[in-house]
C-alpha cells in the first residue's frame, strides 16, 4: 500500500437496479489507486434497510459515499435522497446521484433534496467508464469526505 492511500478501504453503497451498470462501475473503480469496497442493492427500500442496518444488513458498514440512481424499483432514488438527508444519523453521508436523466427538473430536484453531486450517466460503454474514473479522481482523490 502507498503512503497516499488510506489505511483503511473507501466504502461505497452503490444503489443501482441495473446488473451491467452495477458491473461497469466496480470495474471502473477496481482501478482506482485507492481501496474500495463496493456494496450494491438494487432498490430504494434495500438501500435504506442496508444504511439503517436493518436485517438483512444488520452488520453493514456505514458507506463514506452512496452513488444513487434515481429511477429504482420499490422506493425511487428520490424518496431514498429525502430519507438520507432528513436522517440526523445520515445525512452527513455524502451522496452522489448518478442517473441517466438529464432531465433540469431531476436535477433541481435533486440538489433541492441537498444531493452532494448529480452525474449523468452516458449510454456508451467507454463513456460511462470515463465518468466513473472522473468521479473516483475527484470525489476520492480530491475530496475530503468525512470520517465514519
Amino acid at each position: 500500500m502507498t503512503e497516499d492511500r488510506p489505511a483503511v478501504p473507501i466504502e461505497i453503497l452503490l444503489v443501482e437496479d441495473d446488473p451491467g451498470n452495477v458491473l461497469l462501475t466496480q470495474e471502473a473503480l477496481s482501478e482506482s489507486k485507492y481501496t474500495i469496497v463496493i456494496h450494491d442493492v438494487a432498490d430504494g427500500v434495500a438501500a435504506m434497510a442496508f444504511l439503517r442496518r436493518m436485517p438483512p444488513y444488520a452488520n453493514a458498514v456505514r458507506p463514506d459515499l452512496v452513488l444513487l440512481d434515481l429511477n429504482l424499483p420499490k422506493k425511487d432514488g428520490r424518496e431514498v435522497l429525502k430519507e438520507i438527508k432528513a436522517d440526523p444519523d445520515l445525512r452527513s453521508i455524502p451522496v452522489v446521484v448518478l442517473t441517466t436523466s438529464g432531465a433540469e427538473a431531476d436535477v433541481l430536484r435533486s440538489y433541492d433534496l441537498h444531493a452532494n453531486a448529480y452525474m449523468q450517466k452516458p449510454l456508451d460503454m467507454d463513456q460511462f467508464v470515463d465518468v466513473i474514473q472522473t468521479f473516483d479522481e475527484f470525489f476520492l482523490n480530491v475530496v475530503r469526505l468525512p470520517q465514519r
